[in-house]
């Protein structure tokens, strides 16, 4: 796999981590299992049943926990910045060590894959902060329900179209940015 296209799949991997912390990490060690995701030696762990069962207990728990009104915003409190570790982590694991180091590795892990995660799970935050302000949380379940498709499928197209699936998850973020920016520094309430 050329390092563009793991560079890509590191993003976009990443990017679902700011959707579901624990079910992109799920997909990618079950991907990786079935060879479709190509993690480095030292990730290797990623791939094997204590950590498929863990990502898999971890996944349900969360995705459950989004469906019960106001314990979803309390999470929201806690996702970004496990969201940016979640994306920092699947970011390092297949971007290719080559001749560089741990350290160059997980400092392009943090500032591609983490901030992607951060930048969506923020976005994704402020989504289900409108929905609970505006229907007394019985919308949230709606968001919740386009936030598991988004990481599920995202992380399984991230597998088999990188690049693409890269460019998407780019262009969303760069997106909740823009609306975010705007709400919180225009003035103009995100209109």
């Amino acid at each position: 796999m050329s390092y563009f296209i793991a560079v890509c799949m590191g993003i976009a991997l990443s990017a679902c981590c700011g959707f579901r912390i624990f079910l992109p990490l799920l997909l990618s060690a079950v991907g990786a299992r079935l060879g479709w995701v190509p993690l480095q030696g030292d990730m290797l762990w990623l791939a094997g049943w204590p950590a498929i069962a863990c990502f898999g207990t971890a996944t349900a728990l969360e995705i459950a926990a989004y469906y019960v009104p106001f314990i979803d915003n309390l999470l929201d409190t806690i996702a970004a910045p496990l969201a940016v570790a979640a994306g920092a982590l699947l970011a390092f694991s297949v971007f290719p060590a080559g001749d560089v180091t741990p350290l160059w590795r997980w400092g392009i892990a943090i500032l591609a894959g983490g901030s992607i995660a951060g930048t969506i799970q923020v976005g994704s935050g402020m989504l289900r902060l409108l929905s609970t302000k505006t229907t007394a949380g019985a919308g949230n379940a709606v968001v919740a329900t386009g936030e598991n498709l988004a990481a599920g499928g995202g992380s399984v197209a991230a597998m088999f179209l990188p690049v693409l699936t890269a460019a998407a998850m780019v262009m969303v973020a760069g997106w909740l940015t823009i609306k975010v920016f705007r709400r919180f520094f225009s003035g103009k309430n995100g209109k």
